[in-house]
């Protein structure tokens, strides 16, 4: 990841990512602002300021340093500390840290760049480091629905009860772009973890990427599904339930968490199975899908990434586009199921053994992704992109510095979109995906221990 450039924020800057608020005329000690609010205030040196930042962030994040707001490549960050800190950006000085009169509050503004891909930042206070995060997205404006594009129309939760499952109660979401034409068949996508992907104003705006690219026609028109995990607690003595009870007894996992892992974490047809089956099937019956793998995505992270990528795997003429975030592509079902030999850690080397399948996928991952309860997950996804490789899929292999987060995916999801559905061609029902060129000359990832002797 290239370091950060970054000035002091101007107007003109919020303007570039579609910000059109005004300097708010008062802020009251329980109004919560944003990124563009606090900016404004700051550049007028007003006297709201103080209140503001109390207001905006909790009392804990300013005095542990891990305060921000951000609207695209634009930020504004704040703490508590009694000597003056030294803010850091990408492991460069960043702006002067400001000091508000009459308190141990800093802040300061400033312009990261380039935008699209992951940040970090922390503080040096009496030359000792202190506070900051790993994980810190500058959004595009793609991530940021622009003026003139339509938005499309998110449903009302739906509840579904599952056959595949055995009674197991999962909550979906149907996503139908405003251009969208019953007599047209649209393009499909599946999110994993739905939830958190709804929210145009939250940390992950896919809704706001795919109303933008659908508009440039830089992605074909597509209905999205953002699914949940499933929940088991109400069918208790069946088979599943009995499955996933012992996995979290086990594990010391809560009942949901465990189905949540037994969905995404299983490598076997089941879960493909229940997408197919069940929620395609049902969604199908109200809007007019294709029904071509072409013409179908999967994405998630975490649990969720490898289960999307299992999606694919296990079912190809299902599911050919595949984007994974921080993929648990480690041993965390690996033969829980006497019916399954397989653990996630298998994948690099299913990937080199097994007939190749035709399938687009973008993975994703940090340095700093460890967790070793469950598997080195940066070294999985190395594993996983150098056996894409030389089995010469057609792939990316995103790689920074973030932790286990989704920061790093959504500031690069708009980039994640335009690749895995380059040159859809609508009037297809198929295409024969091959490495691209300029992967072909590049050499395979290698490894480095880093990080023994030093932080």
């Amino acid at each position: 990841m290239a370091f950060a450039r970054f000035r002091p924020v101007f107007c003109a800057s919020l303007l570039a990512v579609g910000c059109f608020r005004a300097l708010p005329h008062k802020a009251s000690a329980e109004e919560k602002l944003d990124a563009t609010q606090l900016i404004a205030l700051a550049k007028a040196a007003s006297p709201q300021l103080r209140d503001a930042i109390t207001a905006s962030f909790a009392e804990k994040e300013l005095q542990e340093g891990t305060s921000w707001a951000g609207r695209g490549p634009d930020f504004f960050f704040a703490l508590e500390a009694e000597a003056k800190p030294e803010l850091i950006i990408d492991d460069a000085a960043g702006p002067t840290m400001q000091p508000l009169a009459g308190s141990n509050l800093w802040y300061a503004t400033a312009r990261i760049e380039p935008a699209g891909t992951l940040h970090s930042f922390h503080y040096l206070v009496q030359g000792r480091k202190f506070g900051g995060k790993r994980d810190l997205p500058a959004f595009t404006a793609l991530s940021y629905l622009q003026p003139g594009v339509p938005s499309g129309k998110l449903s009302d939760r739906i509840t579904h009860v599952s056959k595949i499952y055995d009674g197991m109660k999962s909550e979906y979401w149907i996503y139908v772009p405003a251009q969208y034409d019953a007599k047209t068949p649209a393009a499909v996508m599946v999110f994993q973890d739905g939830g958190w992907y709804t929210d145009r104003n939250g940390n992950n705006p896919a809704l706001n990427v795919i109303d933008n690219l659908i508009a440039q026609k830089r992605i074909p028109l597509m209905i999205c599904i953002f699914i949940n995990p499933g929940d088991i607690s109400d069918s208790p003595g069946t088979p599943t339930h009995t499955f996933v009870k012992a996995y979290s007894e086990k594990w010391q996992r809560t009942l949901k968490d465990s189905m949540r892992s037994t969905l995404y974490d299983t490598v076997s047809d089941r879960y493909p199975r229940f997408l197919r089956d069940e929620i395609l099937a049902e969604v199908g019956a109200k809007y007019n899908l294709r029904k071509d793998a072409y013409s179908r995505a999967i994405t998630g992270l975490s649990s969720g990434g490898i289960c999307s990528f299992n999606a694919a795997w296990q079912m190809p003429d299902q599911f050919a586009r595949v984007i994974s975030w921080i993929g648990s592509f480690s041993a965390i079902q690996w033969k829980e199921d006497p019916a399954v030999r397989d653990g996630g850690q298998d994948y690099p080397d299913k990937i080199l053994r097994e007939p190749k399948r035709n399938i687009r996928v973008w993975l994703q991952d940090g340095a700093e992704d460890l967790d070793l309860r469950y598997g080195n997950w940066p070294l999985a996804n190395l594993r996983m992109a150098n056996a894409l490789k030389a089995m010469e899929y057609d792939f990316r292999f995103s790689y920074g510095k973030g932790t286990h987060n989704s920061g790093h995916g959504a500031a690069e999801f708009p980039a994640e979109m335009i690749w895995l559905w380059r040159d859809y061609d609508p009037s297809k029902t198929e295409q024969k995906f091959a490495m691209e060129a300029a992967e072909k000359v590049k050499p395979i990832f290698r490894v480095s221990v880093t990080n023994r002797d030093a932080n």
